[in-house]
């Protein structure tokens, strides 16, 4: 799957993100992917499930991943940070 087919979550109101799916599915992508890291990983939850539940049913959960970053400090001389990471991949 080609990284045109990848929503970046952020702070944008998730309807911004539903729609940017949306439109992927209805230009001819058969999968979505959807990404997220820290607090913004249950907005990447709540775009999935608008997605789903609410404009196109069809579309299914193919898979699920998880993961750990490490982020580099702030400041000089700070300690690495651990952010978590979700990944959902949608297909039709």
């Amino acid at each position: 799957m080609s990284e045109s087919n990848s929503v970046l979550i952020g702070k944008k109101p998730v309807m911004n993100y539903v729609l940017a799916c949306i439109t992927l599915f209805h230009g001819g992508a058969k999968e979505v992917n959807i990404k997220a890291r820290g607090r913004s990983i249950s907005r990447a939850v709540d775009v999935v499930e608008v997605v789903r539940r609410r404009f196109l049913p069809d579309v299914k959960v193919k898979k699920v991943g998880i993961g750990t970053e490490q982020v580099a400090p702030r400041e000089e001389g700070g300690t690495p940070t651990n952010v978590s990471t979700i990944e959902i991949t949608l297909e039709r």
